[in-house]
């Protein structure tokens, strides 16, 4: 275990990330530097957490005198730019965007250390923030992202394409969003298999068909879209493991 009392987090990078976590950890009575500017060098910190992009963690870790822990909070990378820092990470799993409230409680977070001591650190930031803390090989790291990135990102181009498709049809997006969130809480509740509903799950060739025609005629660049996730959902629809 790792007490958190008296604890001193510095935490270096003001972007979304930077100041969600300051404002969460200052919430959950911890004792927050900043967010700072890259360059910082910890401020005398217990710990200090870096909040930037993969490519900026080198250098940030390395303006950090020796002495604290030093985290990241990258899901892709391991620790190996934090050297020679006693370090760990800790990756929210869970998306930020501008203008958007924050809350970190029951999310995932990927946790890592370079010691026991450091792992123990990251757990007990995670469960301040009332995360759900686990852990990810650096040999998986990269396939774990992908899946993140999926999962947020991916659904985000994916809802965006279906608000263009309402357009031509004259539907305004606010009303396909009980919909989208019905399906996203079948999803978690069943898994894929089971929440999977629509013409090509019933098999509906039919249906299925005139809904091809109609994204060619009236929004051509999205066909290769479509047929691409048709195809996928065709895969789906046949998969007899249950609830994946």
């Amino acid at each position: 275990m790792y007490a958190l009392t008296d604890t001193c987090v510095a935490i270096i990078g003001a972007g979304r990330l930077g100041n969600a976590l300051a404002q969460a950890m200052a919430g959950a009575e911890l004792r927050v530097f900043g967010p700072m500017g890259r360059g910082a060098d910890g401020h005398g910190a217990d710990i200090v957490l870096l909040c930037v992009p993969d490519s900026a963690i080198s250098d940030a870790a390395r303006a950090v005198k020796l002495g604290p822990l030093v985290g990241h909070c990258s899901g892709l990378t391991t620790l190996a730019p934090l050297a020679p820092h006693e370090s760990f990470s800790m990756h929210p799993l869970l998306t930020i965007a501008e203008g958007a409230p924050v809350s970190f409680v029951g999310a995932g977070c990927a946790v890592a250390g370079s010691t026991e001591r450091a792992h123990a650190a990251a757990i007990a930031l995670a469960e301040r923030l009332r995360m759900q803390p686990f852990m990810v090989a650096d040999a998986d790291r990269d396939v774990y992202h992908a899946a993140a990135s999926m999962a947020s990102n991916y659904l985000v181009t994916l809802e965006g394409a279906a608000e263009r498709l309402g357009a031509v049809a004259g539907v305004e997006r606010e009303m396909f969003i009980p919909l989208v969130r019905t399906a996203v809480e079948n999803w978690a509740r069943l898994g894929a298999r089971r929440a999977l509903t629509g013409p090509i799950a019933r098999g509906d060739t039919v249906t299925a068909q005139r809904q091809h025609e109609a994204v060619a005629s009236r929004a051509p660049e999205l066909l290769p879209l479509w047929e691409a996730l048709a195809e996928a959902t065709r895969a789906l629809a046949r998969d007899t493991s249950g609830t994946r």
